[in-house]
């Protein structure tokens, strides 16, 4: 299948880690909404990172720019019902 030109081929880097529950459980994620990209049945996506030691956090989004202030929004309210779950 020929690529498009706005579809970047990444180089596989496989990391030996050993998979468990959480890991498993990212991959899966990642998976699904990649399999809902190639399908075209989104338009944006938000991904909150955090590291193993919860020491860094990083935000990565695509999306049109009209979707940005909705997509706040939900980050927010996501983020709200988070902190909530904590207490």
């Amino acid at each position: 299948m020929p690529m498009s030109e706005s579809v970047v081929a990444f180089t596989p880097r496989v990391a030996l880690v050993e998979a468990d529950e959480n890991v498993a459980s990212i991959i899966e994620v990642l998976q699904d909404q990649l399999a809902l990209a190639r399908e075209g049945k989104l338009r944006s996506l938000a991904v909150v990172s955090v590291t193993a030691d919860g020491g860094a956090i990083g935000t990565q989004w695509s999306c049109k720019p009209s979707d940005v202030t909705t997509l706040i929004g939900k980050l927010t309210v996501l983020t709200h019902d988070l902190m909530s779950e904590r207490q």
